[in-house]
């Protein structure tokens, strides 16, 4: 998946979870933002990668693409560093929220993810989609919807006072 789709599912997925557990929409989407780009630190030519380029190469020669960091390893250790040195529920949730939506939407590509690392199983959906592809701007399309509505819904059941 591209950075844009990446983007678009933590949104959607944060303003569900921020709908559903009734907590601050605007702390989970941002959150959820920077939780769905997070596994692709493992990729120099991500948004993250770009940001993070000596970081980004370290961990790809190490791991490669779509191992360590697309896995629930790496998702339980996320969540252990941000309790250790952020410990703010909401910011845990939003980030992890948008990891996992970042793992559900790789694992609808040919390439699938790690998510058992370090075990070498590969883990993607029986129908799968090209990065890029005509189906992937549909995709797109429809959490940019849902989106919108979720977003209403958790704006209009948080209080912010």
């Amino acid at each position: 998946m591209t950075g844009k789709t990446h983007i678009m599912g933590g949104i959607t997925a944060s303003l569900a979870v921020a709908h559903a557990a009734n907590e601050n929409p605007l702390i989970m989407v941002g959150a959820g933002i920077v939780g769905a780009l997070l596994p692709d630190i493992c990729h120099s030519g991500s948004r993250i990668g770009r940001r993070f380029p000596i970081l980004s190469r370290i961990i790809n020669l190490l791991f490669g693409h779509r191992t360590f960091t697309h896995s629930l390893l790496f998702l339980v250790i996320v969540s252990f560093l941000i309790d250790r040195f952020f410990p703010n529920d909401i910011l845990k949730y939003g980030l992890l929220t948008g990891m996992v939506s970042h793992y559900i939407l790789d694992m609808a590509t040919r390439s699938g993810i790690k998510l058992f690392f370090p075990l070498d199983l590969t883990v993607r959906f029986p129908l799968t989609i090209r990065t890029g592809s005509k189906v992937e701007n549909l995709i797109f399309s429809i959490l940019a919807l849902l989106s919108f509505y979720f977003g209403y819904e958790a704006l209009g059941w948080y209080r912010f006072w």
